[in-house]
């Protein structure tokens, strides 16, 4: 699961990062709003942890925006400001959920696991079933009428990212930023290596489930339905 963070405390930032890294979670993190919309105008984030008072732009605004945009990822606001007003505010604009600071971190993965919980959201913790195929993300183990295999953590995330697109064929670049994130230097040809990759843990475990090439786009998975 892939999230953003937008928290200027560079404290909290930091601590926040390392708390979601150590539970399993890929995070983009930035300091100010113009950054924050920039990052989720993007669309590849499971879940958005959205500090309300940002510098450059408030998280309200980025939050509204984002909205207006039709991107409808889930987005916890994170902030000092606890009166009923402000969290009404807030729900309104469109948040999904609203965190008071100090906060403690299994509270924010509970929050996280809550507001995920959702129609094609993958969740840490639940065992899946697609097609032909089990998947396990907090173990990265697939399973098939082969037997299981574990996947590393770019094969988990571009598996995951097939498994919620519906069949739906998926650029190059949008897989690029989903699994590696905005800010990777990653080289095109490392997306066709973990393509590979994938195709051959699907083979290995007996699924009838196959990525198709898209000339001139990128790939699709099918056998979903």
């Amino acid at each position: 699961m892939r999230i953003l963070l937008a928290e200027d405390d560079e404290k909290l930032n930091e601590t926040l990062v390392y708390g979601l890294t150590k539970a399993g979670f890929a995070v983009d993190a930035c300091f100010d709003g113009e950054d924050a919309l920039f990052y989720g105008e993007q669309n590849i984030y499971d879940v958005i942890l959205l500090d309300r008072m940002l510098p450059c732009m408030e998280g309200t605004d980025v939050l509204a925006s984002l909205r207006k945009k039709g991107i409808s990822t889930p987005v916890i606001l994170i902030t000092a400001l606890g009166a009923l007003s402000d969290k009404v505010e807030g729900l309104d604009l469109g948040a999904d959920d609203y965190l008071v600071k100090p906060f403690a971190l299994e509270e924010l993965l509970a929050r996280i696991r809550c507001v995920a919980r959702r129609p094609r959201r993958i969740v840490d913790e639940e065992t899946l079933t697609f097609a032909d195929v089990t998947w396990l993300p907090s173990e990265s183990r697939l399973t098939g009428s082969f037997g299981s295999c574990t996947l590393s953590k770019r094969e988990a995330a571009l598996l995951e990212t097939f498994l919620k697109s519906g069949g739906a064929t998926l650029s190059r670049n949008h897989l690029l930023l989903k699994v590696w994130g905005p800010d990777s230097n990653v080289e095109e040809g490392n997306l066709d290596n973990y393509i590979h990759f994938l195709r051959r843990r699907l083979k290995a475990v007996g699924s009838s489930l196959t990525l198709k090439t898209v000339r001139g786009v990128g790939y699709s998975m099918t056998g979903l339905s």
